[in-house]
């Protein structure tokens, strides 16, 4: 009795261990299956690239970058203009901040001269006021024209008259009625002057008429 038991649990055992090999081969049919479909999910299609689609993307952002180009520009323009005009606008500043203490020194000696009825204190203080203001003017690059007794130039001097004079040559300065001036080697305003003529022969000396050429 227990020997036929024995033998019929052996006989029982025998398929299981079969069936446990069956069922391994085919959970490892399923998961090749799986990783196999998992990497053809992952790989995407390859999609031929259209030449003409590429150009006209690269035409766009050519476009795009020109008009960038144009605006910076544009605005570059604008700010240099708008400093440009500021500078002009404000360009005489330091010069009126040099010139507002003359101001104040002739105002100063104007009181004074009310008070005292001193003249004499006036004018010595409209002298001083006179050399400060042209202090002024040469800390600034402006400074006066050479006239008197110099060779006249019609690009530094203006001519209001002739005198005859046997003592100079022709085209001397002889007086000069308005002082002119000069920033840097611009002209501001010309010298007024007086230039010498040579008198008619027969009213010279003979000692200082000019020799016949």
């Amino acid at each position: 009795m227990t020997k036929k038991s024995n033998q019929d649990t052996q006989g029982n055992s025998a398929p299981n261990v079969d069936d446990t090999a069956a069922e391994r081969s085919a959970v490892d049919d399923i998961m090749a299956d799986d990783l196999t479909a998992g990497l053809a999910d992952d790989a995407e299609p390859t999609e031929e690239v259209d030449p003409l689609e590429v150009a006209r993307a690269e035409l766009q952002q050519a476009i795009d970058r020109e008009l960038r180009g144009r605006a910076e520009l544009e605005n570059y323009r604008k700010r240099a203009a708008r400093e440009m005009q500021e500078q002009r606008r404000y360009a005489d500043l330091p010069l009126m901040r040099d010139l507002l203490p003359v101001m104040d020194n002739l105002c100063r000696a104007i009181e004074a001269a009310e008070k005292t009825h001193d003249t004499a204190s006036l004018l010595e203080g409209v002298k001083m006021v006179v050399q400060q203001c042209a202090g002024v003017l040469e800390k600034h690059h402006c400074t006066r024209i050479a006239a008197l007794h110099e060779p006249f130039d019609p690009h530094l001097h203006e001519a209001v008259s002739q005198q005859l004079s046997d003592e100079h040559p022709a085209n001397t300065v002889l007086i000069e009625t308005q002082t002119g001036f000069q920033l840097h080697d611009r002209v501001v305003r010309p010298s007024q002057v007086v230039v010498s003529a040579l008198p008619p022969k027969d009213e010279c000396p003979e000692d200082k008429c000019p020799e016949d050429e």
